[in-house]
């Protein structure tokens, strides 16, 4: 089975997503850094050569593509970008028999507290944000949450990890998943796609 982990930037996805596989026995992917190895190209500078994001949302599609390709990804965990159930990578996740969509789920409070930057080189980069700076990150936070609500929608299942460590949330993940009927499965694949960004 592949369990697709998507949700907004910050929430936990590749975190839990490695302790999930790892409690699975399952290979673990994250799209992003395979989108950088493909490509062999940080990530930034990758989406700044692509004119528009549905042009960028395409080439990252290919790497899904190539990834679900692979022999070892029969069983896996895959960490989606937080677009990834909108565009090109919806186009290949809707296909994917014998899989799972989880949105992970936590308050914007606590996803601040995770918040990590990046240069364009991908090179994490420590800073500490003043009490303006952090309004305005829970704004956008807030934001984001809201903008991918309804493409969220098409998961088969939301899991709340507020107050959960790591640990604690691919448990909870693992039990969400192994509670669910396979049925959900067609009921997320008939939404349509013209309704959402």
């Amino acid at each position: 089975m592949r369990i697709f982990i998507a949700g907004v930037a910050c929430v936990g996805k590749t975190t839990v997503g490695e302790r999930l596989a790892a409690l699975l026995g399952y290979r673990f992917f994250n799209v992003d850094s395979e989108i950088e190895r493909y490509f062999n190209t940080p990530l930034a500078r990758l989406q700044n050569r692509c004119l528009t994001a549905y042009s960028f949302s395409l080439k990252a599609a290919e790497v899904l593509k190539h990834i679900l390709s692979r022999p070892d990804s029969a069983d896996c965990v895959i960490a989606l970008p937080p677009s990834g159930l909108l565009r090109g990578y919806w186009k290949v996740v809707k296909t994917v028999r014998d899989s799972r969509i989880v949105v992970l789920d936590d308050t914007p409070e606590n996803i601040l507290k995770r918040i990590t930057f990046y240069d364009d080189d991908s090179q994490s980069i420590e800073k500490t944000l003043s009490d303006r700076e952090k309004r305005l990150y829970l704004k956008d936070i807030r934001e984001d949450i809201t903008y991918f609500r309804r493409s969220y929608e098409r998961a088969h299942l939301w899991v709340d990890i507020a107050g959960c460590g790591p640990d604690d949330a691919a448990l909870k993940v693992k039990d969400a998943v192994a509670e669910n009927p396979s049925s959900w499965r067609s009921h997320a694949s008939e939404r349509p796609d013209q309704q959402l960004p």
